[in-house]
């Protein structure tokens, strides 16, 4: 993210805020065991965020990716979440998130929470009703 998108409009998560109850990390790892990939399901009043998507470069288009946001997507049933909802980057080079997430029927919505609608990030959504 940091070459593609202005710091400012950088919405990651520290190591404090991950150390939270309403959030639950995955971690992909290969056969090895080296971390290969992760995801993050926060928890809101009737949906949920997927947050901190990221595959490693060389694994990419493995469907790591994929794998992650369908534990995600099934964590959030489990938990009774309504909805899915996400912000990724909007300029050139989030191509393959954007893939991602439309391949797993996510659609395009306007901002939500606390994020500004700045022209750096895109939105979507996936009800899971």
């Amino acid at each position: 993210m940091i070459p593609l998108t202005p710091r400012q409009f950088q919405f990651q998560l520290t190591v404090d805020e991950m150390d939270n109850p309403d959030l639950t990390l995955f971690v992909a790892r290969d056969a090895a065991g080296k971390a290969v990939g992760m995801g993050a399901l926060r928890e809101h009043q009737g949906f949920g965020e997927v947050k901190r998507m990221y595959t490693l470069p060389e694994l990419r288009g493995t469907r790591i990716g994929a794998a992650l946001l369908a534990r995600i997507e099934e964590r959030a049933r489990q938990r009774g979440l309504s909805a899915l909802k996400l912000e990724t980057g909007e300029a050139p080079g989030f191509e393959a998130a954007w893939r991602l997430y439309e391949r797993g029927g996510y659609e395009k919505c306007g901002a939500f929470l606390d994020y500004p609608d700045s022209g750096y990030s895109r939105f979507y959504e996936k009800k899971l009703v």
